[in-house]
């Protein structure tokens, strides 16, 4: 078993260790509260509730805790489960200098164990335990939304303006409000979490040239597929895109039937907000609720949490969408996707029907956690990527190619 975890910079810990060493952590702290029940917030109780009176959720979800090796387990009951979900939800995350310590994502890593063995494979796909996490992280995104939650907005070495962070996340290339107020401003952990970008920072590639496609987001390049077909089977190994679940079985994925899917990945550390890739105006608007925890069993043990199963993701996770029609022929509809990976607490988006954007217009944004941009363009509409996408799907220790909103991906026939 390898000792690499996380491929993807910014996700978990890179060295399986690190990950071990937070689990150990929040394991002493469950510990510490013994046979007593934490305070529970209301998600929380609402789970603690589902498995008492669902016995096939329970059977799974003690199933999930007991296969997971010991040396791994952090809790072995489920009172100890709800204890560690009550901690990590009602805290926010501390900034570590060490680069191999950072850790974006407290309950992926929670989870990463469990999500492997054949019984998490199961519970995550059920529909009323997924609606119990979701709810958990919606509290957990209204805390972190919340002024409490800038306790970890400092300057000491643990805080998220301290000099090392200001370097490693290179704050100097984001809207500071006010960097003589306490905690600089900000109003939150999530207010710092999906900062604005200075507008320099991120310049827009032609901006009248309909011609040219930009990135929506920073992140990096996970896959670019040709021909797409309307059903596929996302769940193998080589998870093919599968456009009428991408779309929720909305009718429109005609349009895209044998068109082309890109897609990249934003880490906890990129600019979490997403822009448009093309001029037009907004058509259609809409949030699919989904799983969040859930991974292709195809892809073998992925200690990532998820990174080796994007693709799949985009087709079960939650996620929203947004139609862009172009007033140039050649490019018709495109649907940008805005899919939730792990943490997902919320995708906010704040383009409408009827709205007329600008290429590089901000049409939204990711509260805390893990996120994926797909575009689907229609048949016949992109001549060429203008980026290396030879050599796309993550593998084990690869950081793949690094993109940046604004710039250009790729050129309309």
């Amino acid at each position: 078993m390898t000792d690499t975890v996380a491929v993807i910079p910014g996700y978990l810990p890179h060295v399986r260790r690190q990950v071990d060493d937070f689990l150990d952590d929040i394991k002493d702290e469950v510990a510490l509260a013994g046979a007593d029940r934490l305070h529970l917030s209301g998600p929380v109780r609402a789970l603690e509730d589902l498995l008492k009176r669902d016995p096939i959720v329970r059977m799974y979800v003690q199933e999930m805790i007991q296969q997971v090796p010991a040396e791994r387990q952090v809790v072995s009951t489920l009172p100890g489960l709800l204890n560690a979900l009550q901690l990590i939800s009602t805290r926010a995350p501390h900034y570590n200098p060490d680069p191999q310590r950072t850790n974006f994502f407290p309950v992926s890593t929670l989870f990463v164990y469990m999500m492997m063995t054949t019984a998490g494979q199961a519970v995550f796909r059920i529909e009323s335990f997924n609606s119990c996490i979701r709810d958990i992280l919606k509290s957990w995104c209204l805390y972190l939304d919340s002024p409490q939650s800038r306790n970890v907005l400092h300057t000491a070495e643990d805080g998220w303006l301290s000099p090392s962070s200001c370097e490693r996340n290179n704050l100097q290339e984001y809207e500071i409000p006010d960097e003589h107020a306490p905690h600089w401003g900000f109003e939150s952990f999530n207010a710092f979490f999906h900062r604005q970008i200075k507008p320099a920072c991120r310049p827009i590639a032609e901006p009248d040239n309909n011609q040219v496609i930009v990135s929506p987001n920073d992140g990096t390049l996970y896959k670019v597929v040709m021909d797409a077909k309307p059903a596929d089977r996302f769940w193998i190994k080589s998870q093919p895109y599968s456009l009428k679940d991408m779309l929720g079985g909305d009718l429109a994925y005609r349009l895209f039937e044998g068109g082309t899917v890109y897609q990249s990945f934003l880490d906890g550390r990129n600019y979490h907000r997403f822009k448009s890739p093309i001029s037009g105006v907004v058509r259609k608007v809409e949030t699919i609720e989904g799983l969040m925890f859930s991974n292709a069993e195809s892809m073998g043990e992925d200690l990532t949490a998820g990174t080796y199963s994007q693709a799949y993701m985009a087709c079960v996770n939650t996620r929203s969408l947004v139609f862009i029609e172009s007033p140039d022929p050649r490019i018709g509809v495109v649907c940008l996707i805005a899919v939730g990976i792990s943490e997902i607490s919320s995708i906010t988006v704040n383009a409408y029907p009827g709205q007329l954007i600008g290429k590089g217009d901000e049409l939204g944004y990711f509260s805390y956690g893990g996120s994926s941009i797909c575009l689907l363009f229609q048949p016949g509409v992109i001549h060429e990527f203008t980026i290396d996408t030879g050599n796309t799907g993550i593998e084990v220790g690869s950081r793949g190619l690094v993109l940046k909103a604004g710039q250009r991906i790729a050129l309309v026939k």
